[in-house]
């Protein structure tokens, strides 16, 4: 394409799309989010590495899956696009192109029906980058998912993170500094080595990002290098970069409804679905740490039962016990995990059943293995005006400083000068280091 005309074709897109897309985009949330109930079983990572997170290199061979259940069983149009955000998710001040060669608002055309599940559903996946777009600069990404079946309807949002890989990052993971998190919290210094990337001023330019286990809800953003030294920065603070080490996740195995794992009661099949009744579970908050393997809060969509984790795995209601003798006073309890976004959601808030004895809760669930926590959180007319409820899972689970995790360190370089935050270099580990 003539480059004046391809220039001329961008700008009309772009206009064309902000007006389109600042009507469709009321209530939109700058972090994972799914908007429609009939969307279920949201995944997003690194091709082919099911447990990874959506973090990309620019310019690189790999790419990043979407995929996502509708529900409903039938065909709709999914179209998608992308916004470039700043180091705290806000848009940056670039227009889309310069940071997209190729065109948004194109239709998510793979997609297949489910087989022989007694709830019809479809699949769809998206691959980026692709044949329709490449991106021209690293940095925080939103990706924007709508249904534009009738009327235009935000459906999907998901962080991701693209990186030009300039700097090295060394990590170390510690006990808690301050005495009284020492035996419950993980504390993590790194050293960011720079040969090839001349920063005029450091403590301006340059920025960390720490998240653990993938989380964005705590993450901990913008801090600063501590010390200076010849091509190195050295990120070592005292009680600021600091995370609740929590428990190893709780879990749940539903890969066979037919060879049931051991903490399934009951699987029943009726003509209304298939229920499925997990054993009681015990707050943990007061008992010794115990180590066991998890997938740090994660979940992987997978059936033993047929031959076809997308498109044989059936949709499961599950009922969560979790046993006490009477309900917590001025609290909340909530399902919580990757499989809730990581969110209180109304959904997975769980209510006290004096009959069981403990707070029953139920999640609608595909096939597959689940990491999960329960999460407590004041009550409404506790919390701050206002504020947003922060979830405490130490409270159910208790924090251990033994307890495995895995962390992310992501560098965001802006030097003097630019318009936007690039991400310069980026280290996931584990606190087994």
């Amino acid at each position: 394409m003539n480059p004046v005309l391809r220039i001329f074709t961008l700008i009309t897109s772009l206009l064309l799309c902000g007006l389109v897309y600042a009507q469709d985009d009321e209530g939109l949330r700058n972090y994972d989010y799914t908007y429609l109930d009939n969307i279920r079983s949201v995944k997003f990572h690194s091709e082919g590495l099911l447990l990874s997170y959506p973090i990309i290199e620019l310019g690189g061979a790999a790419r990043i899956t979407l995929s996502f259940d509708d529900i409903d069983g039938d065909v709709k149009d999914y179209i998608y696009t992308f916004v470039h955000c700043d180091i705290n998710w806000e848009p940056s001040n670039l227009q889309e192109m310069e940071y997209l060669d190729g065109f948004t608002g194109e239709r998510i055309q793979q997609y297949n029906f489910s087989f022989k599940t007694l709830w019809p559903y479809t699949h769809y996946e998206l691959s980026l980058p692709n044949n329709d777009l490449r991106w021209l600069q690293s940095g925080n990404y939103l990706l924007k998912v709508y249904d534009d079946t009738d009327d235009r309807r935000l459906a999907i949002t998901r962080r991701f993170v693209v990186v030009e890989p300039m700097v090295g990052i060394g990590p170390q993971v510690l006990r808690a500094s301050q005495v009284s998190k020492f035996r419950t919290h993980q504390e993590i210094d790194f050293v960011v080595e720079h040969p090839r990337l001349k920063i005029q001023n450091p403590m301006q330019e340059i920025r960390a990002v720490i998240l653990q286990n993938g989380r964005w809800d705590n993450a901990i953003i913008g801090v600063p290098p501590k010390f200076i030294r010849p091509n190195s920065l050295i990120f070592d603070y005292q009680d600021r970069i600091v995370f609740p080490g929590g428990k190893e996740f709780r879990y749940v195995d539903l890969r066979s409804l037919r060879l049931v794992s051991f903490n399934v009661f009951s699987v029943d099949r009726t003509d209304d679905g298939i229920f499925v009744q997990l054993k009681k579970d015990a707050p943990r908050a007061q008992q010794a740490y115990t180590t066991f393997e998890d997938i740090n809060g994660n979940f992987v969509l997978e059936t033993t039962d047929q031959d076809d984790n997308d498109l044989a795995g059936e949709y499961c209601e599950v009922y969560f016990t979790l046993h006490t003798e009477k309900p917590y006073a001025g609290k909340d309890l909530y399902l919580f995990g990757g499989f809730t976004e990581w969110q209180l959601k109304p959904e997975y808030k769980m209510a006290y059943n004096e009959s069981r004895n403990g707070y029953v809760g139920k999640a609608l669930l595909k096939q597959g293995y689940y990491d999960f926590a329960y999460a407590a959180v004041d009550e409404a007319p506790n919390n701050r005006q206002g504020a947003k409820p922060e979830p405490d899972m130490d409270f159910i689970e208790g924090n251990s400083f033994e307890t495995e995790n895995e962390y992310t360190i992501l560098i965001y370089y802006r030097p003097f000068g630019s318009r936007f935050d690039r991400v310069v270099g980026s280290a996931t580990f584990t606190s087994k280091l």
